[in-house]
């Protein structure tokens, strides 16, 4: 069926200040009543395209139309006066404020609320939302709302404005199987009422289930635009990264050995005082890779940094190879045979000024056979052992000279991955191995973390990735406000036990 063009991007060239060309004369055609894929690796470019036609960047050059006409926009309140409105990965929510307060934030005009009837609002609202049977308790501080609740919040916030156009980045990266669900349902009846959907992801599965067509955007270059009922996932990966992509990843049968990693009864606080992790008990096996599985901000993080001896233990022990390491710090963790593959690559994992060679032998440096002498590095050592890790994990780089901060996020990670499994470790702690990593590089690290526990390593796997962590493990903990809901193997269980466990629902309530 044709549809009516609402949007028509033309041409649109963004170049940063520091000459990072994001986009290279993109052109984007987005249909009326459609529910338009955007896919591509991260870093393609498609958040910063939406942020222009949602007018909170400039392009350098290109043009705008809408329904013909064209458009510049100074700010997102250009936009969303022109029907466009958009929700971020991020959420731009006054955490204090309740929903209803911050939907109807910045259509006050001057004087608080001053223009805006409370009680007419309401009323709007609560017509939306049974319309959409999409319902927000409206008086609630949005700080104690679950995140797929104030992901609600933000699209309300843009269908009160009565825009045409919904740009929705990376929608289900925080969300439960059950949220996906409803948050789909949601969009196909916002569709069937004649809204016009941009859908921003980077996985293929949830492009494949939900658009009427797909536009592939690779480093910044629109590759190809295809219906999605003509389209394949090995089709769209080959898109986004230029050639074929094993999508499965093969995991032979194995029988786990000797724990390698035990945990009793941990607890651990998190930043703000409260308890993070509360009473966690498992163990990681020789040749077993452990997934935890659950929304973030469950205490997955102080799980992980506890372990690796950068956050304060409470309460219980931890036992690597049956010695107590509880409290140990992260370079006495190294000698005992722990790496640890950092969940933000940035700021944990990596120093960017530094070139790919000092990255290389960070936590190795004081090795002997990287010192010259005593606290003097053997430079030409590092670079022997930083070219061996390029050549042997498949690293684009120009040289071991070169800033890590010039090199992709992809490369960035595998360099990472390369540097912890070059510590020759017993046990390895693989924290969003793959978050924002383009389709190649995350193929390339899944079957290396299989490779580890062929080999008879212990991997704890931490993801957001719900697929990755299914894909990969052996046995997987589903965590719920810092406790296991359960402790399964993942061809046990189906997709929506697993959704019901990451909500709070033990499993032996489930199967009841």
């Amino acid at each position: 069926m044709d549809r009516t063009p609402i949007i028509e991007m033309k041409g649109i060239v963004k170049v940063y200040p520091d000459g990072t060309k994001a986009l290279k004369g993109v052109d984007l055609t987005v249909n009326e009543g459609e529910i338009l894929g955007l896919l591509g690796e991260n870093g393609a470019g498609k958040t910063t395209l939406m942020k222009i036609l949602f007018g909170m960047l400039h392009p350098t050059s290109g043009k705008i139309f809408i329904r013909g006409k064209e458009v510049h926009f100074k700010s997102p309140s250009d936009a969303i006066a022109h029907g466009i409105g958009m929700v971020h990965q991020h959420f731009t929510l006054v955490e204090v404020f309740d929903a209803l307060h911050n939907i109807i934030l910045g259509m006050e005009g001057h004087g608080l609320f001053s223009k805006i009837d409370i009680e007419k609002a309401k009323e709007k609202l609560q017509k939306l939302m049974d319309e959409l049977n999409f319902q927000v308790p409206l008086e609630i501080p949005v700080e104690n709302l679950p995140v797929g609740v104030q992901q609600r919040v933000e699209i309300l916030k843009m269908l009160y404005r009565d825009v045409d156009v919904i740009i929705l980045d990376e929608p289900t990266a925080v969300l439960t199987p059950m949220e996906v669900e409803e948050l789909f349902r949601v969009l196909r009846q916002l569709k069937a009422e004649g809204k016009t959907i941009i859908f921003i992801s980077h996985k293929l599965n949830e492009v494949m289930e939900l658009t009427d067509r797909v536009t592939v955007i690779r480093k910044g270059e629109v590759i190809g635009t295809v219906n999605t009922s003509e389209a394949t996932p090995q089709l769209l990966a080959r898109m986004m990264v230029g050639r074929d992509v094993v999508l499965r990843i093969e995991k032979p049968p194995r029988e786990p050995g000797e724990p390698i990693l035990r945990v009793e009864n941990l607890k651990v606080m998190g930043d703000r005082g409260e308890i993070a992790v509360n009473g966690l008990s498992f163990d990681v096996r020789a040749g077993e890779i452990f997934g935890i599985a659950g929304v973030e901000g469950n205490g997955q993080t102080e799980l992980i940094e506890a372990i690796s001896g950068l956050r304060k233990v409470e309460e219980g022990k931890i036992y690597l190879q049956g010695k107590d390491i509880t409290g140990r710090g992260p370079k006495e963790l190294y000698e005992l045979g722990m790496a640890h593959i950092p969940e933000d690559r940035t700021h944990m994992g990596l120093i960017l000024d530094m070139t790919v060679t000092e990255n290389s032998i960070l936590g190795l440096h004081w090795r002997p056979d990287f010192q010259r002498l005593k606290g003097v590095i053997n430079w030409s050592r590092a670079r022997e052992h930083a070219k061996s890790l390029i050549e042997q994990f498949d690293i684009t780089a120009p040289g071991t000279e070169t800033p890590v901060k010039s090199l992709s996020g992809g490369n960035q990670q595998k360099l990472i991955v390369a540097r912890e499994v070059s510590k020759e470790p017993i046990f390895i702690i693989a924290a969003q191995p793959t978050r924002g990593v383009d389709v190649a590089s995350t193929e390339y690290i899944r079957n290396y973390l299989v490779k580890l526990r062929n080999e008879g390593k212990a991997v704890l796997l931490v993801s957001a990735d719900l697929d990755e962590v299914i894909q990969l493990s052996d046995r997987m903990g589903v965590i719920y406000e810092g406790e296991f809901m359960g402790i399964v193997k993942p061809e046990e269980v189906n997709t929506e036990e697993i959704g019901m466990m990451m909500g709070g629902i033990r499993y032996e309530e489930i199967r009841k």
